[in-house]
């Protein structure tokens, strides 16, 4: 699913960076590792999931108000009812809060929604699983649950995993094709949409399957002309239906959804910053003419109006003509001048043409047929009508009147720079120590200690290892972790074998490997 900017929304379980553990089998060298490859490999890992999540998640946005922000629905703590008249509470949660809270949880990328105020650790969620991120309003104690959710939240079928005009659930594994987000005038309350996404061909008309007839006819004029190709399906990415607008024809639309329940944008159709109707049983249409068209003499424009409805090669062109004529206008022939010219003079009033608004310039009759509103660019906004009777039809709407501001949090650092964290917002050490600061004190203290404990064990293990340049197999791990039970000499035995293992090289310390810091 994608916009302009080609971005998908998908449903995402736990593992979110996609990486998981393959299992490999042991006494095999090739299948085998160095302290220093597996470390390194566990740092890639870590960096590649900071591509996928690159924003710190130590910080609910629930007390910065409602914003335009990205959130998620958890499928886990509010399931899509089995029925569509089963009873749905829906719910949104903050970016910080669908890794730290729900992470284990599946979730339903929504992508940005304005206006919205994080529902994780609310009377949506379910009780058992607080925010973890905040603290509880009544007794301070960590983790909020049970909370008033915000009432300003507006919610639509997107929070199901249903997406589009044609609500069908989207699966990410099968989906194909682009989809687009609408501007999104009105809440589906108010008989708009809510910010949904929509594929192209639902908006213009055609069935899901659209593509398949097309190739069936493609195929078959293959045939007719002698082409016997076999032409395999193309997996991936789908072309736009016809008479639908070109990506690199239009910045962002306001499906029909939303254009019917504000109708006095039928009227830009077609005018300048906007393309023509795309109906909704039809697509792409020419330009509504205008039976009582403007007054072919334009009206005098202010600066601003003049850079956005370039008249500047009009007057370019009359510049021209002036520069090509040399003669001061007092030597002019008088015939160019009118005889009853009057100077200006301190009791002589200046008469001024009157200003005339862009809504008179724009038709008087629009389709009488739904249709979808399509944006060519991102200054679209400049060429609404903003005079005292055209204003309150703006107002509500600020997406309309100036470029929204979408919050992102903060990225997350590289490290503290002394090489105590890794890559990403921390290691697994950072990850444990974070968690063992939820529990209780006791319980943290005994934690820690067993872990220092086995990290040390561990250390000493990989130690001769790393030294000798010796691959650690997957048999030396397991035998290590059998005899781990505090027999010293087992783990000296192991280390030994590693040593006498490394010391057969061509010469000494010519058959080590770096293993430098390891």
């Amino acid at each position: 699913m994608s916009g302009p900017e080609n971005t998908e929304p998908s449903t995402i379980a736990s593992g979110r960076n996609g990486h998981g553990i393959e299992r490999r089998p042991s006494c095999s060298s090739q299948n085998s590792q160095t302290a220093k490859e597996f470390i390194e490999s566990q740092m890639r890992l870590e960096a590649d999931a900071r591509e996928v999540l690159p924003y710190s998640f130590n910080s609910c946005t629930q007390n910065l108000g409602p914003l335009r922000q990205s959130l998620f629905a958890c499928l886990t703590c509010n399931p899509t009812p089995a029925t569509p008249d089963a009873r749905f509470t829906a719910a949104g949660v903050c970016y910080s809060c669908s890794i730290s809270c729900h992470g284990e949880h599946t979730l339903v990328e929504l992508f940005n929604k304005r206006n919205f105020v994080c529902d994780c650790g609310t009377t949506r969620i379910t009780s058992s699983t607080p925010c973890t991120l905040r603290s509880d309003s009544k007794t301070g104690a960590k983790g909020a649950r049970s909370e008033e959710p915000h009432p300003g939240n507006r919610y639509n079928d997107n929070f199901k995993n249903k997406f589009c005009g044609c609500g069908e659930d989207y699966n990410a594994d099968e989906e194909k094709g682009t989809m687009f987000q609408c501007l999104g005038l009105g809440t589906v309350e108010t008989g708009g949409c809510g910010e949904d996404w929509w594929h192209p061909e639902c908006l213009i008309g055609l069935p899901r399957d659209w593509y398949k007839n097309s190739k069936k006819t493609e195929k078959a004029e293959n045939t007719e002309n002698g082409n016997h190709i076999e032409q395999e399906e193309e997996e991936g990415e789908l072309p736009l239906p016809p008479n639908f607008p070109a990506e690199d024809d239009f910045e962002t639309f306001l499906c029909y959804k939303c254009v019917e329940s504000n109708p006095w944008l039928k009227k830009y159709a077609g005018t300048p910053g906007f393309l023509p109707p795309v109906l909704k049983d039809g697509g792409l249409q020419t330009v509504v003419k205008d039976e009582n068209p403007p007054a072919a003499e334009p009206p005098a424009a202010s600066p601003e109006e003049q850079s956005i409805n370039s008249p500047k090669k009009r007057k370019a062109e009359d510049d021209d003509e002036d520069s090509n004529n040399t003669e001061p206008a007092s030597k002019r022939p008088k015939e160019e001048t009118s005889d009853t010219t009057v100077p200006p003079t301190s009791e002589t009033p200046q008469i001024t043409p009157e200003k005339k608004h862009k809504h008179e310039s724009l038709p008087t009759t629009t389709p009488s047929a739904p249709f979808s509103l399509f944006f060519k660019d991102s200054d679209f906004r400049e060429h609404f009508c903003r005079c005292p009777s055209c204003y309150p039809n703006l107002a509500p709407h600020p997406q309309l009147r100036e470029e929204e501001e979408t919050y992102e949090p903060p990225l997350s650092e590289d490290g503290d720079g002394d090489g105590a964290r890794s890559t990403g917002t921390g290691s697994l050490l950072d990850r444990g120590e974070a968690a063992l600061s939820n529990v209780d004190r006791v319980r943290a203290i005994e934690g820690a200690m067993v872990y220092n404990h086995l990290r040390d064990k561990v250390k000493e293990f990989l130690k001769p290892f790393a030294e000798s340049g010796t691959a650690v197999g997957a048999d030396d791990i397991k035998a290590y972790f059998e005899k781990l039970r505090g027999d010293e000499q087992h783990i000296k035995d192991a280390a030994g074998r590693a040593s006498a293992s490394g010391s057969g090289g061509d010469g000494g310390d010519d058959g080590r490997r770096e293993q430098s810091g390891y």
